[in-house]
């Protein structure tokens, strides 16, 4: 990459990053503003943007995220080759209970949707594919937290814990001990962490090598069914996906 290179690519991905699911759509003004570039400078590299297709232009004049990133995101080998295997037992899962199922990765301190199957009964959460969520909150969080190297851990035990409900744990020593539980008990319970209404039990996905790479988990409307009664169906989705991980390595 040349020298003029570097600040140009960097600029074109913040217009890219500022766009979110509170903001799908945005005119030139509204994401210089939330870019804190310059309208000229938005207006000059949006072009490049939609010529390529990663962004769309509509009559109006609003920007959005373009097809031409979601082809190019859905080659990501992680996701997909994970989300292959296990789309079968996750779309089982949701025919069963009739719920939310999600499939999650963990990327840095913050945890990646890679699927979300939605049964008949499932408990409405604004909740995308693709979408990143802090690892501290919900049932995949964390499990992918507990199962993650230890210094990835302190980071995140010793950083501001962000609070969704009344029930979020934000305390560093809770979380430890939640933690720990989890290694323990092979599931995770959010209990109204992430929403006031809804509880999710997660349970860990391994490769062939025994790392944990992934976690699912089932979301249900919290008092309708005991977050343990739940367990042994999550745990037993887990080991069918991680089988399946094993023998396609």
């Amino acid at each position: 990459m040349s020298v003029g290179t570097g600040p140009v690519l960097a600029r074109a991905l913040q217009i890219l990053d500022a766009f979110s699911t509170e903001r799908l759509e945005m005119s030139l003004s509204e994401l210089a503003r939330h870019t804190g570039l310059p309208v000229s400078t938005v207006h000059r590299l949006a072009g490049p943007l939609v010529e390529w297709g990663a962004l769309e232009r509509d009559e109006r004049g609003h920007y959005r995220i373009g097809l031409r990133l979601w082809e190019i995101g859905s080659l990501a080998t992680r996701g997909l080759a994970l989300r292959e295997q296990a789309l079968p037992f996750l779309a089982d899962l949701a025919q069963v209970t009739r719920e939310m199922v999600q499939l999650a990765v963990r990327e840095g301190t913050e945890l990646v949707f890679v699927e979300r199957i939605a049964g008949t009964e499932a408990v409405p959460m604004v909740i995308r594919v693709g979408g990143r969520c802090p690892l501290a909150a919900s049932g995949v969080g964390l499990v992918l937290l507990a199962h993650a190297p230890a210094p990835l851990q302190e980071e995140v035990l010793a950083s501001p814990i962000e609070r969704f409900t009344d029930f979020t744990i934000t305390d560093p020593r809770v979380l430890r001990r939640t933690l720990a539980d989890v290694r323990t008990s092979g599931f995770a319970i959010s209990d109204r962490q992430l929403t006031p209404d809804s509880l999710s039990v997660g349970a860990p996905i391994h490769n062939a090598r025994g790392a944990v790479v992934a976690a699912v988990s089932l979301v249900v409307r919290h008092g309708s069914v005991s977050p343990r009664a739940l367990a042994p169906i999550v745990r037993t989705s887990a080991r069918a996906i991680s089988r399946a991980l094993v023998s396609a390595d």
